[in-house]
């Protein structure tokens, strides 16, 4: 009688990657989840703050580059669109994701595009490009490659930390979050360290980020808390912000948050299914007045038909 086969499912993991179906007790033991965040970006005032009863409770300092609209799309669009992309069929992705590519085909590490079978974002999506236009943040934003992924904590779906490319790509990443709420983790091996300012040094104004840094400043503050000190320098390896993503919300990384700090999707954080779409920009080099804006503009051309097919 034949053997029964032993094989682990399928998955689409390389390298150094991996799910839960390839880290089962025939591909490998699972890795240990990540540990609690220490600060959870606070998106009214643009600043990181420390987690209650955490060794950070109690500090705090500036996070630009991080913009949240909430409720960006309707109960509707957002099954619409989830409806869509599940007709059109995923393709196995690492780290036990599925997804979507409208985009051309990019090898980053040669520097080379190839565009045979980019024919543009979905027509979905131009509802949504018309709809970032009325944001200050993302204004001139001209969406060149959209990419949908598919989360599902079944397969231990997650992304490590990463930065995305910058000869290619742009300033702003812009990401749609759907059918679930999620965390962004945002990390950094910058080699400087980190100024953390205390909560304790503050008066009782609206909490602003000015108000903040007029607080922290002013000649009263000890008088609040006189044994805490005002500041503490940390490594900014040692320092983790957690970005609370609502389900349907867009999210936008620029600035700091796009060149100084990883980004990542911890599996802890995939509570139920998630489906994110990611949408980038082309970097200057590719833009108007770049060596490379012919190429650009054409890349444009296509993107912007909205008559796409992933690839």
């Amino acid at each position: 009688m034949a053997g029964c086969s032993s094989a682990p499912p399928a998955c689409g993991c390389k390298g150094i990657r991996s799910c839960l179906l390839c880290e089962s007790p025939a591909g490998g033991l699972a890795r240990e989840l990540h540990e609690t965040k220490s600060f959870v970006y606070v998106p009214e005032e643009g600043v990181a703050e420390g987690i209650v009863a955490s060794d950070a409770a109690g500090w705090w300092f500036p996070f630009p580059g991080v913009t949240l609209i909430e409720g960006f799309v309707t109960e509707d669009e957002e099954r619409a669109m989830v409806h869509a992309m599940d007709e059109d069929g995923w393709r196995l992705s690492q780290s036990g994701r599925r997804k979507q590519d409208f985009g051309p085909k990019v090898n980053f590490k040669k520097q080379k595009i190839k565009v045979a079978h980019f024919t543009g974002l979905p027509s979905f999506s131009k509802t949504l490009w018309e709809r970032m236009k009325n944001h200050t943040v993302l204004k001139g934003f001209l969406p060149v490659e959209q990419c949908n992924l598919d989360y599902n904590p079944d397969r231990g779906s997650g992304i490590d930390p990463h930065f995305d490319d910058d000869w290619l790509w742009g300033e702003r990443l812009v990401s749609l979050n759907l059918l679930s709420d999620t965390v962004l983790t945002m990390t950094s091996a910058a080699a400087d360290d980190l100024q953390l300012l205390s909560t304790l040094n503050q008066h009782s104004e609206p909490n602003t980020i000015g108000n903040r840094v007029n607080n922290v400043q002013s000649d009263h503050q000890d008088c609040v808390h006189p044994g805490r000190p005002k500041t503490a320098v940390v490594p900014y390896s040692n320092v983790e912000v957690a970005v609370h993503l609502p389900r349907r919300s867009l999210v936008v990384l620029h600035g700091d948050a796009r060149y100084k700090w990883k980004h990542a999707i911890h599996r802890e954080h995939i509570k139920w299914r998630r489906v994110c779409s990611t949408f980038r920009e082309l970097s200057a080099e590719f833009s108007a007045g770049g060596k490379e804006e012919s190429q650009g503009q054409m890349l444009l051309d296509i993107a912007l038909s909205f008559q796409g097919k992933s690839v």
